[in-house]
């Protein structure tokens, strides 16, 4: 976790030179160097998404207990994360040979990926809202409306 921490927190050092916009458009990196802490930077979020929906989705498939304290906290994570997705995407690496998981086609179809992002925005503010309530039967809908969310986004814009 640490060395995760480490390289966000480096990986957005190197991007202070990337200009995020809130735009629906990709805006083109101007270097390698730019490219390669992009990539990092978006591994690294992914990275944290991934952290925070494995306990939702063994808490869904009853691999661990029902905790709705934990469907709270990692639900307001994945939502904060799903609103970081626009702008940690938006520079577009693929003119830089730099190593990643994404597909070019993320830059050409910018306005979908940005819309899969937010409907994991909306899916994660629900898993928080059925927890709250307290609506244990219908946990593992929430739960696996989230992931369905994430397999949405990956099976268009992920590699292998």
């Amino acid at each position: 976790m640490k060395k995760l921490l480490s390289s966000f927190a480096l990986a957005s050092i190197a991007l202070s030179t990337v200009t995020f916009s809130t735009l629906s458009t990709a805006t083109e990196v101007k270097t390698e160097k730019q490219a390669k802490a992009a990539v990092q930077f978006r591994q690294a979020l992914l990275q944290l998404v991934r952290s925070n929906m494995g306990p939702l989705g063994a808490m869904a498939k009853g691999n661990i207990p029902y905790d709705a304290q934990v469907m709270i906290k990692n639900g307001q994570r994945m939502e904060q994360l799903g609103l970081m997705m626009e702008d940690y995407f938006t520079p577009n690496t693929t003119a830089f040979d730099v190593e990643t998981g994404a597909l070019d086609n993320i830059w050409s179809n910018q306005a979908d990926f940005n819309q899969k992002a937010q409907n994991m925005v909306e899916a994660a503010a629900n898993v928080q809202s059925v927890a709250q309530a307290g609506a244990t039967d219908d946990y593992r809908k929430a739960i696996g409306a989230l992931g369905a969310t994430c397999k949405a986004c990956h099976d268009d814009y992920k590699k292998d």
